[in-house]
Formats: structure tokens, sequence, C-alpha cells
């Protein structure tokens, strides 16, 4: 069984994210091939092609940590109707200068959860154009959007609603099986 490291991006800044908590539980129910590793994206500052030239060492390690995963999975929310700032800006250091985007072949998985009805419906599309644009293969079934309330999954990563642990679960085993099938037409380079 081949092991793969996934890096992953929590696409919200709050200390009370419900999306941090959806990160955790996903870890806790993926296939025991996938590790994970948070990639943080909190102190990068507002991108600038100014950069281009030579990158801060915050974002240096930044696209290095990327570059060190085999697959990216996306937990986040959706500011209005569109991903979170800061998520896009840290896409926008990841993807840059021209020729160095860091996404390019690696498998993404996209998923969120909102205490709205649809999920995070509206702002999965709008990453996902963007992450189309950096050549990012997507995950696209199964979809994803998860509506939050109360208790549904606490601090450690449990989820309390059986139905939603399962689904989660299957979620998190089609991600793995999808990271193998790209993995193996595009294997990584270097």
């Amino acid at each position: 069984m081949t092991t793969h490291q996934v890096g992953y991006f929590v696409g919200s800044l709050s200390s009370t994210s419900i999306n941090r908590r959806l990160a955790q539980a996903l870890i806790k129910l993926a296939p025991p091939q996938l590790k994970f590793s948070e990639i943080s994206f909190r102190d990068l500052p507002l991108y600038s092609p100014d950069y281009d030239a030579d990158y801060p060492p915050v974002a240096r390690a930044f696209k290095d940590a990327i570059a060190k995963s085999d697959a990216i999975l996306f937990v986040t929310p959706e500011y209005n109707r569109s991903i979170p700032g800061a998520l896009k800006n840290a896409i926008d250091w990841a993807s840059r200068p021209y020729g160095h985007n860091a996404f390019a072949r690696k498998p993404s998985g996209v998923i969120g959860a909102s205490p709205g009805s649809i999920g995070t419906a509206v702002g999965q599309q709008s990453l996902r154009a963007v992450l189309g644009f950096c050549n990012a293969p997507q995950m696209t079934s199964p979809e994803a959007y998860i509506q939050f309330k109360p208790d549904l999954i606490d601090n450690q990563g449990n989820v309390s609603v059986e139905a939603t642990r399962d689904f989660l679960r299957d979620y998190m085993n089609e991600y793995a099986l999808f990271v193998q099938r790209v993995l193996t037409v595009l294997p990584r380079e270097g």
C-alpha cells in the first residue's frame, strides 16, 4: 500500500473555525494510506508581483510545503458566495510567478462546511474555477457541502451524526482512490 502525503488548507483563519473541525474529522476518518499536514497561510503578506524576483522566507516555506505534498485538500468556508480572501491570497502566492505554479498536477479535493443550508456550494465552485486555471486535477465526485449544526463535530473531530460520519468516511475513501489514480497517470516530478 502506497502512502501519500496530503497537505491541507483550512480556508478560515478564525480561531473557532467550523472548517478546522471538519478537517480534523476528515483526518480521523481517512484511510491509513493518507498522511496529513496542515499548510498554514496565516502569515503570508498580501501577494504582489513585486515579490516574484525574491519571495520572502514565509512564502518560500509555504510553497515548499505544497511541493512536499503528493496531494492537496481544501477545507473551506464560503465568504460572500466565493472563497475567503486569505485563501485566494495563498493560492496567488503558490501559483506565481508565472511558470512556478505549485498546484500544477497536484490531485486536489474541495470540501467545506457552513451553517447555511447549501453548505459551501457556491464558494466551492469559485475555488474550483481557480484550481482549474492552476492545472490542479480535482476530484469532482462526490461533492460535499456540509451544513454545520451545533455539536455536529466536536473540537477533537468526532462526528456525532452517524450518517454524516459515514458520508465523510466515504468521501475520504474516494479521495484516496482519486489521489492514487491521478498520481498513477501523472507521477510527481523530481
